[in-house]
């Protein structure tokens, strides 16, 4: 039986109809669809996490023990026996100025001291000769053999050789003391390591002239010589941590130019006052100290660094690397390939590390590549496990 019109004409619009809705599903299809996205991924485990403050400006290295050495007396530099880099003992001769005069002089004085040494030998000699004179003398003159004339005599040589001994010994002395004082200034011209440490800076050469300064100046710097036991850091700590911070809390130090080190140390010194030189930045100095000596022999004075001052530790407790926080409050948890957003409650928290009170388990594949386009609630993934 044939069909009408009006039956083939809705026929021919099913029909077209069908086509555009199987055509837009399939433009949908291809547009919407998604290939997988490729993510990296941490495991979560336990661990300890801590509470940290860190310094709100770039803190220094500094030394404790630094010596800008200059000679006392002026002179021309003979001998240099170290140059910048080298460690010196303490005591050991740094450089040494010209001192050929002073040998000579010092050769002079002890001469003469050994002449006077001689005359106050025989001076003694003779004052003992004559004490032994008078004293036979005296025992004659009580039995009346000998005259008073002669026994005042022998009192009077006695006593002339006794002042010619105590003159020759105050020369001795007067000489004695001139070779000490020479001594002294042979001894000036070896400027010596006051501590053990390593020489920065040498700023001297062989055949220069070197000159003390004038009095209440600061002298050219000869030698600069630091205590690379003595280093410290100095840094800025923001005012709204300064309560919280005391002497004695553990720290994390990182240096600029040792990259990916990190050095323990032990906040030494809290500064009693707050710095308002800047009135919108004010902050608290504090001095962290170095837990190992061995560790500071590479470091320079000057040199920028960072502190982060442990508060207080959690230990063994669910922890989540703080690159894999959502928004500061959720995860991206891997489930079946499939994106799965988990709210998280947050405890102690640093710059690594933060502690999950709840919202996530032991084993749970977490994404930490959070910078990448796509990667949302809902998204198919495909995980790799992170590097860190």
């Amino acid at each position: 039986m044939a069909k009408s019109p009006k039956a083939r004409r809705w026929i021919i619009r099913t029909l077209v109809l069908a086509t555009i809705v199987a055509g837009i599903w399939l433009v949908r299809r291809e547009l919407i669809h998604r290939d997988p996205v490729e993510v990296a991924y941490c495991t979560v485990a336990r661990g300890d996490v801590a509470s940290t403050v860190t310094n709100s400006k770039a803190g220094t290295v500094r030394a404790r023990r630094r010596a800008k050495l200059s000679p006392e007396i002026g002179g021309r530099v003979a001998e240099i026996f170290f140059r910048e880099g080298d460690r010196v003992e303490r005591d050991e001769v740094l450089f040494r100025l010209n001192a050929s005069r002073t040998i000579a002089e010092l050769e002079v004085t002890r001469n003469a001291l050994a002449t006077v040494i001689a005359v106050e030998s025989e001076r003694r000699v003779a004052m003992e000769r004559a004490e032994r004179a008078l004293n036979r003398k005296r025992g004659l003159a009580a039995e009346r053999i000998v005259t008073q004339d002669l026994l005042d005599e022998l009192e009077s040589a006695y006593a002339l050789s006794k002042a010619a001994f105590g003159a020759a010994s105050a020369e001795v002395d007067r000489a004695r003391a001139s070779v000490a004082l020479i001594e002294t200034d042979l001894e000036r011209t070896s400027i010596r390591a006051p501590f053990a440490g390593v020489v920065a800076e040498v700023d001297v050469e062989v055949g220069e002239w070197v000159t003390p300064s004038p009095a209440m100046m600061q002298a050219p710097v000869a030698v600069d010589l630091i205590d690379t036991a003595s280093l410290y850091i100095s840094a800025p700590m923001d005012e709204v941590d300064s309560a919280s911070i005391h002497s004695g809390l553990r720290a994390l130090i990182t240096v600029d130019s040792h990259d990916g080190v990190t050095f323990t140390g032990t906040v030494a010194r809290v500064a009693p006052y707050v710095l308002d030189i800047e009135q919108q930045n004010r902050t608290v100095e504090i001095e962290v100290g170095f837990s190992e000596a061995e560790a500071t022999k590479s470091l320079r004075p000057g040199t920028s660094a960072d502190v982060e001052i442990v508060l207080v530790t959690n230990a063994d407790v669910i922890r989540l690397p703080t690159r894999a926080v959502y928004e500061g409050k959720s995860a991206l948890v891997i489930e079946d390939n499939i994106l799965v957003r988990r709210e998280l409650e947050i405890g102690l928290r640093n710059w690594d590390w933060i502690e999950v009170l709840s919202g996530l388990k032991p084993g749970d594949r977490v994404v930490d590549s959070l910078d990448r386009t796509g990667i949302e609630a809902g998204a198919e993934v495909i995980a790799r496990k992170s590097d860190q």
